[in-house]
């Protein structure tokens, strides 16, 4: 498991930043990825001008979010059912609903969600098929605002660029404005196919 990261430094975390909306364009939100930042780090990314957070787990995200309520908050991990009540005081968006499960345990919420695809198919891998899509907008009890993916791995980001692409013809397809794509590998690719907002995590604290 991956070391907690510690040690920022205010300056550093800001020019990276910069760097990351150079590529990506003023219109496009960036995420920093906070699961391996430690919880007296967060106030180091509000120096650096970072507002919005995303973590993955909801454990953390309780604990995070309370101590730091001055952010803006997502949850961008494998949403459990039994974990959606617990995670909707603190966040404004989920990304990675995939489940019906975890649709029914949203009924009565007023949060918004991403539906996640699994646009390449792979087995094994959080998401649900394109063809689900309808169905799962349809019987949403909240408001889908967009899609959300992950790419398979690769070394080369522009290999993420059709699954990119394709998640963007599949919301523009179902008139869903908001497209969650791209990581500290690819956002770059990401924001060229459409992305609104990347999640960018080392990048950004090297």
């Amino acid at each position: 498991m991956p070391r907690l990261i510690t040690g920022l430094d205010a300056n550093r975390v800001r020019d990276n930043l910069e760097r990351v909306r150079e590529q990506v364009g003023p219109d496009v939100q960036i995420l920093a990825a906070v699961k391996y930042v430690a919880l007296d780090e967060l106030g180091v990314l509000g120096e650096a001008g970072v507002m919005l957070l995303g973590e993955n787990r909801a454990q953390d995200l309780e604990v995070k979010a309370s101590a730091h309520p001055e952010f803006r908050w997502h949850f961008i991990g494998q949403l459990q059912s039994r974990k959606v009540k617990q995670i909707l005081p603190h966040v404004e968006l989920i990304h990675s609903v995939a489940s019906e499960s975890a649709l029914r345990r949203l009924q009565g919420a007023t949060t918004p969600i991403l539906l996640e695809v699994n646009v390449a198919g792979e087995e094994g891998k959080a998401g649900i098929a394109p063809e689900e899509l309808p169905a799962y907008l349809e019987r949403s009890p909240v408001p889908v605002r967009g899609l959300m993916t992950m790419p398979p791995y690769a070394e080369d980001p522009e290999d993420s660029r059709p699954y990119f692409a394709a998640l963007a013809e599949l919301a523009a397809e179902h008139g869903l404005p908001e497209l969650s794509m791209g990581t500290s590998q690819d956002y770059a690719v990401a924001a060229s196919e459409g992305a609104t907002i990347v999640r960018i995590g080392t990048i950004l604290y090297a």
